[in-house]
């Protein structure tokens, strides 16, 4: 298990007398499932099912839980390495902690994953709409190179673009 201290931000509610806060990763399991699943619940209008969740644990994708140690699951990240390059498929904050940085350390830890199996690129899709995650992305570096039309469904109307991003690992 890694193990890492987080520094309270401003806008943290963390107050500055409480210890700092030690918070691991690990591959998710179906011991976790159902508390992902309820997570993902609250994040998205149309989440991943228990079923996308395990076709990626037996596909072999790279599925890490970021936990506290009151053992809260924060967030985790979903991911699929192809030759060279990592799909983002999945990255989700726990609604209760986000504006926290964890989408930081969550994009690191896939960063050094990525890098360690001696990818050369990190491409993602997002909902045009979600400019708060775009954000994100740029400030780790992510360029836009495209968009995906009609990639999202909606509840009504027209399925919603993607904006497609990318992450060049190595120079």
């Amino acid at each position: 298990m890694n193990s890492i201290a987080s520094h309270h931000t401003a806008d943290s509610p963390a107050r500055a007398t409480e210890p700092e806060a030690l918070v691991h990763f690990e591959p998710l399991s179906a011991l976790w499932l159902d508390a992902l699943l309820s997570i993902e619940g609250q994040a998205y209008t149309h989440p991943w099912t228990r079923g996308n969740f395990q076709d990626a644990m037996v596909a072999g994708y790279e599925t890490q839980l970021l936990v506290n140690q009151h053992h809260e699951l924060l967030g985790y990240f979903v991911a699929m390495q192809v030759l060279d390059e990592v799909h983002l498929l999945n990255i989700t904050v726990n609604p209760a902690f986000q504006r926290q940085g964890w989408a930081r350390v969550l994009l690191d830890a896939l960063s050094l994953w990525a890098r360690g199996k001696s990818a050369q690129w990190i491409w993602l899709e997002v909902r045009e709409s979600n400019a708060r995650a775009r954000d994100i992305y740029v400030q780790h570096g992510f360029v836009v190179v495209g968009q995906r039309k009609n990639y999202y469904p909606t509840f009504e109307g027209p399925r919603e673009h993607a904006v497609l991003m990318s992450l060049k690992l190595w120079s």
